[in-house]
């Protein structure tokens, strides 16, 4: 459906929503929703609204374990159901600030003197939400420490953050986050952290601190080490929606970041978005849109454009809070639905010389999400042209490029903020955690849990179990050459040839232990190394 300029503007006025308290607005007019459907969802919503109000009072909002999601009061404690809760939060704030004054101060220190560097070990949301953060509201010449990840289990990827550390690793902190300490991209990552600390001659355990659950294996590990600092996760935090926890905290404030203003931001957007009148509240706004564009079952992707470079990880934080939540088999009443609203995203206007030529011509399978920031910079800019600067052309790529969109039957919702700061940051996070959680509602699934997650990890500790077997069966027959089909019938276990034939391949390639001695394709052989 396209408008003439005129009804266009009609349809703006009505569907354009300012926040001045938030320095937020948010722009529908460019979805086509009849007036009929806002209508017929108001009970559907209003259930939403009040699942959410259960949500935050500490109901059991995760069915499958029976646990509380509290990630709202992280940045209220107020609202947490009891004393204690709420006491661990204020505590947790507190001690996070006094850590990264000590070690701005000097007071802690490195083997090398003062820390200058700060190394993130974390994997899913204990990495998105720091690298987003860090990424959003970090100035090199600013910054009190530099930040550096560990987000993967790629050897490569590792040996690149560490060749950037070389000889700096006395003077680097690392962080290591994991609820159970036993997520295995991390706890390799702080393997190979330690490795690289003992090679240069440092002690690892005073130069790490851990954000892990009370009593995990990680715990234990910190305390038997003599780690410098332990800092809470909680249970009733999902690693998706811990970025207002000591997670995201702790990293911000050690970078030199407004973590206050971050949590302020936060919890300004959690207000305006408990509102129970759908126009006045964002949150339930995008919850809906995103139901009408997809039609109840995640029928088109969302496309995430921020204009702003200091917004490009947005879209992969928000890849996994949005599919991590929202993409399940089941609905709460083990029907299978196959839920979900796939997100990809990068930024504007790099994107205009990048896929926008097919989200304007080719197959429609998406709505975009356009995120507008009204400050260029904090100084003068240049006119790169009589009358315009380079910030203006940015905005007039936004607007053009939606435009464009809408008039080839393209639909898009436009959020738009003042600036980039901390208070920013945390609204935008919170206001797309509510929409995920009230979305949830609107299609009766389980928002806080990660089934699929689960099941990938089972899967690798098989794959990793059938090497141990296979490795083994080879040394044992030292010098006779093998087809990984001949291997897997060996070892019983005849169904797992291709992927027993795609360790063979990896392990030979690397030197570790495994030879080709002959043969083609998957009819390769393989011996011992040895």
């Amino acid at each position: 459906m396209t408008h003439s300029k005129t009804a266009l503007w009609n349809r703006f006025q009505q569907q354009y929503f300012e926040h001045p308290e938030l320095g937020l607005a948010i722009d529908l007019s460019r979805v086509d929703f009849p007036d009929s459907f806002l209508t017929r969802m108001e009970r559907p919503m209003q259930r939403a609204l009040i699942a959410m109000a259960e949500l935050e009072k500490g109901g059991i909002a995760n069915p499958d374990e029976r646990r509380m999601v509290g990630h709202y009061w992280l940045r209220n404690p107020d609202l947490a159901p009891t004393a204690t809760i709420a006491e661990e939060i204020r505590k947790t704030v507190a001690d996070i600030e006094a850590f990264a004054a000590a070690v701005h101060a000097g007071t802690i220190a490195g083997a090398s003197g003062a820390l200058a560097n700060v190394l993130v070990i974390g994997i899913g949301g204990s990495a998105l939400g720091p690298q987003f953060v860090s990424r959003a509201l970090g100035s090199p010449s600013a910054d009190k420490m530099q930040p550096w990840f560990f987000d993967n289990t790629d050897p490569d990827g590792m040996d690149r953050v560490l060749g950037a550390l070389s000889g700096q690793l006395g003077k680097t902190l690392c962080v290591v986050i994991s609820k159970s300490g036993g997520t295995p991209e991390t706890r390799n990552g702080m393997l190979e952290a330690r490795a690289a600390y003992q090679r240069a001659g440092l002690d690892f355990a005073k130069h790490a601190v851990a954000i892990t659950g009370v009593g995990s294996a990680l715990d234990k590990e910190a305390v038997s080490q003599g780690w410098i600092r332990r800092f809470p996760m909680w249970e009733w935090v999902g690693g998706r929606t811990s970025e207002t926890s000591a997670v995201g905290l702790l990293p911000a404030a050690l970078q030199g970041l407004d973590i206050r203003g971050m949590l302020e931001g936060a919890r300004r957007c959690d207000e305006v978005t408990r509102r129970i009148d759908v126009r006045k509240n964002p949150a339930a706004q995008l919850a809906l849109m995103w139901y009408f564009l997809g039609e109840g079952r995640g029928a088109k992707d969302m496309v995430v454009l921020p204009y702003k470079d200091r917004l490009e990880l947005f879209a992969k934080y928000l890849q996994q809070l949005v599919m991590e939540s929202l993409g399940k088999e089941l609905d709460l009443d083990g029907r299978i639905v196959n839920a979900g609203i796939a997100v990809y995203g990068n930024k504007g206007s790099t994107d205009q010389h990048a896929y926008v030529q097919q989200l304007r011509e080719g197959v429609l399978n998406f709505f975009v999400t356009f995120i507008e920031v009204l400050q260029d910079r904090s100084g003068t800019s240049l006119e790169v042209e009589p009358g315009v600067t380079s910030g203006d052309f940015l905005n007039g790529f936004l607007l053009g490029t939606r435009a464009a969109l809408h008039e080839n039957g393209r639909q898009s919702i436009t959020l738009t903020v003042r600036d980039v700061t901390g208070f920013s940051v945390g609204l935008l996070i919170a206001l797309f955690e509510r929409a995920v959680g009230l979305y949830a509602s609107l299609v009766n699934i389980n928002a806080y849990h990660q089934p699929g997650v689960e099941a990938g990890k089972k899967a690798a500790a098989v794959v990793l179990s059938l090497q141990t077997r296979a490795t083994a069966h080879l040394v044992a027959n030292s010098g006779k050459p093998f087809t990984a089909t001949d291997l897997a019938t060996a070892i019983d276990r005849a169904e797992e040839s291709e992927t027993i034939f795609k360790i063979l391949t990896h392990l030979a390639a690397n030197h570790r232990g495994v030879a080709t001695v002959g043969g083609t394709s998957t009819a390769t052989l393989f011996q011992h190394a040895g």
